[in-house]
C-alpha cells in the first residue's frame, strides 16, 4: 500500500496530504555527516544553518570530510564559522566516536530503531530527537514519530484542535493519534513539517 492511501484514512490529515507532493526516503552513507550538521543547526533557523554548513564544508575544500579530518581541525577554526564553544566540543565528541566505536551505515542498518537510538545517544551532545532525525533522513526508516519536536506538536495542536496544558495528556494524546500513522509514521511528521511551514490556502 502506498503511505498515502494509508495516511489518507486519517481524515484530517488527508487534508494536508492532497495539496502536497509525495515524499521518498532516502538513505545516506555519511552518517557521521548527517549527525554533525545536526548538532550544528539546533536551535537555528533553517537559514543560518545551512550557511554555518557551508563554511563548514569550505573548511575542507566544499567535501564531506573524514572523522580524522575534523579531529585535527583546530578548535578555533570551528569556533570561527559561528559554532559555540559546546557545540565544537560536539562536533568532535561525534567524530571521535566514528573513529573509536564505528559509525558505518551498515551497521546501523542492521540495527532497530531503539538499538540505533541507544547507541547513537551515548554521544554526549546527541539527544533522542537528533537521533530520531537521523532514523529518519540519514538511515531512511519510515516508522519513527518524533513526540518531542516542538514543530510537530505545534503542528498536531493546530490540525486537531488539541490543548496542551496537561503535558502529560497532551503526550498521551499525540502518542494516540500518531498510532493510526504507523507504519509510516516518518511520512506523517515530514507532511506536518511541510503544512506548518506552509500552510495551505483555505
Amino acid at each position: 500500500m502506498d503511505y498515502r492511501e494509508h495516511l489518507a484514512k486519517d481524515r484530517k490529515l488527508k487534508k494536508l496530504l492532497d495539496g502536497q507532493e509525495a515524499y521518498k526516503l532516502r538513505r545516506r552513507k555519511d552518517v557521521h555527516h548527517y549527525l554533525i550538521v545536526s548538532i550544528m543547526s539546533q536551535q537555528l533557523s533553517t537559514k543560518v544553518a545551512n550557511t554555518i554548513t557551508t563554511r563548514y564544508l569550505n573548511i575542507f575544500g566544499g567535501r564531506i570530510p573524514l572523522p580524522e579530518e575534523i579531529l585535527t581541525t583546530p578548535f578555533e577554526t570551528l569556533r570561527g564559522i559561528g559554532l559555540s564553544n559546546a557545540k565544537v566540543n560536539y562536533v568532535h565528541n561525534v567524530a571521535r566516536f566514528a573513529i573509536e566505536q564505528g559509525m558505518d551505515h551498515r551497521r546501523l542498518h542492521k540495527m532497530d530503531n531503539e538499538a540505533v537510538i541507544s547507541y547513537i545517544t551515548r554521544i554526549k551532545g546527541v539527544g533522542q530527537w537528533t537521533a530520531e532525525m537521523l532514523l529518519m533522513f540519514s538511515l531512511g526508516r519510515p516508522d519513527v514519530f518524533a513526540i518531542d519536536d516542538v514543530g510537530i506538536q505545534n503542528a498536531m495542536m493546530r490540525l486537531y484542535k488539541l490543548d496542551n496544558t496537561d503535558k502529560k495528556a497532551f503526550r498521551e494524546e499525540l502518542l494516540r493519534i500518531s498510532q493510526k500513522w504507523s507504519p509510516y509514521r516518518t511520512y506523517a511528521c515530514i507532511h506536518l513539517w511541510q503544512w506548518k511551514d506552509s500552510p495551505p490556502a483555505k
